[in-house]
């Protein structure tokens, strides 16, 4: 490199190294099964590390996350979800429809199409007709309802008598580490302090797992691997960073934006099966995804555009829904607590970071969550379904980095518009 004008060489700035990704994810972990044990001790509330509430919360997170998933193929490619809701849908209606006449591995295959056959419906809008992406996804989600509705009608009704439900459709079935799990088990009765927390979540993690649920979390680890150390994933990419660009150096943008939404669409509809197909779960109910479809979106936003983020927000929200079902309204107030700890921790990292903002904000959180754990014995009862997801908002809020999303997602592009 040539000197500066005073004969002076430049000075090397060295760039200091960031722990790996994967790294990171470990140790956050470990800093909330933590947190939980110490809530946990705290309050004498044991439902916080309980190997059944951690059995719930991975059930309820798998939908989130396969929407999750979803949206970021989608996003990636320079497309804009928002009609990942509707493609659950389809995906519930078609899993039960394919496991009543076919079986369950049919009933799955059966909701990816259902719910790829919404994500054809959204890329056509978006990619070849240039469909704003918002309205296109709304009106995606409004039709997934009022489809799923009328098959529902014109299938089940005249089987079940029931318009708005299936008749029973067979499950996935469970397996268990029988042996492992029984050791954990004893460890976990033990009430011995961490050692019995980490014993619990353990459990909860290899007992009574289905196929669907490993596959689910296999399909995060080969995300990463596809979009980011293959040639297909670095074009589908580059369609959500400068289509223009992309165009220019040969990649068929059309194509990998409609490939991008497709896949999207069929995580979606994973995701709708996950409610009909898993043992304790319901059978297809109208309108049974209840807008887990926008909290997959959101936990896919927080994790910053990445399997591995998006998997840590699909396990909060999961986490939290499974709480409130398996403790109830002490549960969830304790998990107040266990915040308020989380958040102090949060708050030391963002000053070590010099973010003044997000710790004053995370300060004032603080304050607010551990006064309504203070002055109350238990949360009324019509608040707890909703209490664990406003913490779970705060904490991901204050945590989250600095959000990048692809530079070109929801832009509207055109073949040959760079020309």
């Amino acid at each position: 490199m040539p000197e500066p004008a005073s004969g002076m060489p430049e000075p090397v700035v060295e760039r200091r190294r960031r722990l790996p990704g994967w790294l990171r994810g470990v140790i956050w972990a470990v800093v909330a099964i933590g947190v939980m044990s110490t809530a946990s001790y705290s309050t004498g509330v044991s439902a916080l590390t309980s190997s059944n509430t951690t059995s719930t919360a991975l059930r309820l997170a798998l939908p989130i996350l396969l929407c999750a998933l979803g949206g970021l193929w989608s996003e990636r490619a320079g497309v804009v979800n928002i009609g990942l809701e509707g493609m659950m849908i389809l995906g519930t209606f078609g899993a039960a429809w394919g496991a009543y006449y076919g079986g369950v591995w049919v009933g799955l295959i059966s909701a990816i199409a259902f719910g790829a056959l919404g994500g054809l419906l959204h890329a056509v809008a978006t990619v070849t007709f240039n469909v704003n992406h918002i309205v296109s996804g709304v009106a995606i989600n409004l039709l997934g309802l009022g489809v799923a509705k009328y098959l529902a009608n014109l299938i089940f009704e005249p089987i079940s008598g029931n318009p708005r439900q299936s008749p029973p459709v067979p499950k996935f079935d469970t397996y268990s580490a029988t042996g492992l799990s029984d050791w954990l088990g004893t460890l976990e009765n033990g009430q011995r302090v961490v050692i019995s927390d980490v014993a619990g979540v353990l459990r909860g993690l290899i007992t009574g797992i289905a196929p669907l649920t490993m596959i689910a979390i296999v399909l995060v680890p080969v995300s990463y691997w596809i979009l980011w150390h293959t040639r297909f994933g670095l074009r589908l990419r580059s369609c959500g960073e400068n289509p223009v660009a992309a165009e220019s150096l040969g990649v068929n943008v059309y194509r990998y934006k409609y490939l991008g939404v497709l896949i999207s669409g069929g995580f979606a509809g994973m995701g709708g099966a996950s409610l009909v197909l898993l043992k304790g779960g319901a059978d297809y109910l109208e309108n049974q995804t209840n807008g887990r479809g926008y909290i997959g979106l959101a936990a896919m936003i927080f994790g910053n555009w990445r399997p591995g983020g998006l998997l840590g927000g699909a396990a909060l929200f999961g986490y939290a829904d499974g709480l409130q079902l398996a403790g109830g309204g002490e549960a969830v107030l304790a998990l107040l607590y266990g915040a308020v700890i989380l958040l102090a921790i949060i708050v030391v990292v963002q000053l070590i970071r010099k973010r003044w903002l997000a710790a004053a904000l995370g300060v004032i959180a603080a304050g607010a969550l551990y006064a309504i754990y203070w002055t109350n014995d238990t949360l009324p009862s019509d608040l707890i379904p909703y209490t664990a997801h406003f913490v779970t908002l705060i904490v991901l809020a204050v945590a989250s980095q600095r959000l990048r999303p692809p530079k070109a997602d929801g832009a509207p592009y055109r073949r040959g518009e760079g020309d």
